[in-house]
């Protein structure tokens, strides 16, 4: 399963390259110095509609672009995905339809119209909103899964073959963890090219869904919680990311928002 992964995401690379940013790896002296080691930041908030999100959603649109129909895409999402979606299916001309929870920022709703996307708010979680949105995906449209997706996880793989190229030999690598397809896809990609690197995940204290698969005998549990990081804010990971965090994921840890207010500081 890794090894189809890995090609998997080697080929997303490719597909995906003409359409989305190849995001700089920045080596901070502030962290460094705080730390007491190298630490390089990958900018993905420099990448097409703010975040790493375009990159799955890129490359799911692209395979299935022929079957997408004349309805287009429908995702769900709190946000960054959202605008992933939408952007991916404005380059790809496509209709996209997002169904947002009742409490998604006002921001983030206007950003996807901004991009085209037919936005509705539907339901008090991301796991009913994604319902709203398998619906109608049963009615002909394409469904793009915010994370639980293989297509979704190669596409956010493409990070990790970015980092090893630019910084061939890393010793850690830290992604941030909500339904975990990022987190998948990355240390799939680091690993097979830097089998000794450590990759640690980080998971909001309020919903440790991946924290409890990994550490808690492999029962997959549905946490929710209120949490600053509303983008990672995920009731339950997702099963096609659960044996990548299982065998791969070197790590995870929990951090509360006074932690996460501390460091946006």
């Amino acid at each position: 399963m890794t090894d189809n992964l890995f090609q998997d995401i080697q080929s997303a690379g490719i597909r995906i390259a003409p359409h989305v940013i190849r995001t700089p790896l920045i080596y901070s002296s502030t962290f460094s110095r705080i730390t007491n080691a190298h630490v390089y930041l990958k900018l993905e908030t420099l990448q097409k509609a703010g975040s790493f999100k375009i990159r799955g959603a890129m490359n799911k649109i692209l395979i299935h672009a022929n079957k997408a129909g004349p309805a287009g895409v429908v995702t769900a999402s709190a946000g960054n995905h959202a605008q992933g979606v939408s952007v991916a299916a404005q380059i790809a001309g496509i209709p996209a339809t997002v169904i947002m929870p009742f409490w998604s920022s006002l921001s983030k709703q206007e950003a996807s119209r901004g991009y085209g996307a037919d936005v509705h708010l539907f339901g008090k979680t991301l796991e009913e909103s994604m319902q709203r949105a398998r619906e109608l995906a049963d009615e002909g449209m394409l469904y793009v899964h915010p994370f639980d997706d293989p297509e979704i996880i190669a596409g956010q793989g493409t990070i990790g073959l970015e980092i090893c190229d630019d910084l061939p030999s890393p010793d850690i690598v830290v992604v941030p963890v909500g339904g975990g397809g990022l987190i998948s896809g990355i240390s799939v990609a680091v690993k097979n090219k830097v089998p000794s690197c450590r990759i640690i995940g980080v998971q909001v204290q309020a919903c440790p869904s991946a924290y409890q698969a990994k550490y808690g005998g492999g029962e997959v549990s549905e946490t929710t919680g209120w949490t600053l990081a509303d983008g990672i804010r995920v009731t339950r990971t997702g099963t096609h990311s659960l044996p990548y965090i299982r065998d791969m994921v070197d790590q995870i840890v929990l951090v509360d928002d006074g932690e996460i207010s501390d460091a946006m500081l």
